[in-house]
C-alpha cells in the first residue's frame, strides 16, 4: 500500500493507517533531524482535529536528546511548547466532544507554555514488530513512532497511555 501525503490527510480507516504503518521503512534519528511541519492523517481517533485547531506547527529535532516535540506558531514566528501543559489526558477523554473550528487566540494562549528547554528525545524503539526511530516525550506517557513514506515525509504513529489505538499524523520536512 503506498499513499501520498495528500491522500493520507483526506483520512483512512485506523485499520488502514496500521497496515500502511507497517508496511513502511524504519528511520533513523539522524534521518529525523531538522524541522518539521506536521499534519493530521485523520482515522476516526479522538484527537482527529485537535493539531489543526490548536495551531500545531510541527516538531524539531535539533540531535537525539534535543527535541522541541510541540512547535507552535506560524514560519518567521515559530516556538517550542512544554508538553507537560498540555492536558493531553483531557484532551483523549473529551476526543470527539470538543469543537473542531479553529478557534481565534488559541495559539496565541499557547505562548504562555512556551519552553527554551528540550522536552523529548529520540530513541529507537520496537513498535509493531520493527525498530525505528521513536520520539519519546520527558513529561508525558507518549512515545511517536515514525516510518518513512519517502526522503522528506514521514507517518507518525503516536502511542498514548491508555488509548485504544494510535492516533496518526504526517511530519514533512522544512
Amino acid at each position: 500500500m503506498s499513499l501520498t501525503v495528500p491522500q493520507l490527510q483526506s483520512g483512512l480507516t485506523s485499520d488502514a493507517a496500521c497496515r500502511l504503518f507497517d508496511s513502511l521503512e524504519p528511520v533513523t534519528a539522524d534521518f529525523m533531524i531538522g524541522q518539521w511541519h506536521g499534519s493530521e492523517a485523520p482515522t476516526g481517533h479522538p484527537l482527529d482535529g485537535l493539531l489543526a485547531v490548536s495551531g500545531w506547527y510541527g516538531k524539531r529535532f535539533d540531535g537525539p536528546d534535543e527535541v522541541h516535540p510541540l512547535l507552535f506558531g506560524t514560519p518567521g514566528d515559530l516556538y517550542p511548547v512544554n508538553p507537560g501543559a498540555v492536558p493531553m489526558g483531557l484532551l483523549n477523554s473529551l476526543g470527539t466532544r470538543m469543537p473542531r473550528p479553529k478557534i481565534p487566540g488559541v495559539t496565541t494562549a499557547f505562548k504562555a507554555v512556551k519552553t527554551t528547554r528540550y522536552r523529548a528525545r529520540l530513541r529507537r524503539v520496537d513498535y509493531r514488530g520493527t525498530v525505528s526511530a521513536a520520539m519519546v516525550y520527558d513529561q508525558l506517557p507518549i512515545i511517536d513512532h515514525f516510518r518513512r513514506l519517502d526522503d522528506d515525509a514521514v507517518l507518525g504513529a503516536m502511542d498514548l497511555r491508555d488509548s485504544p489505538r494510535p492516533y496518526f499524523f504526517l511530519l514533512e520536512r522544512d
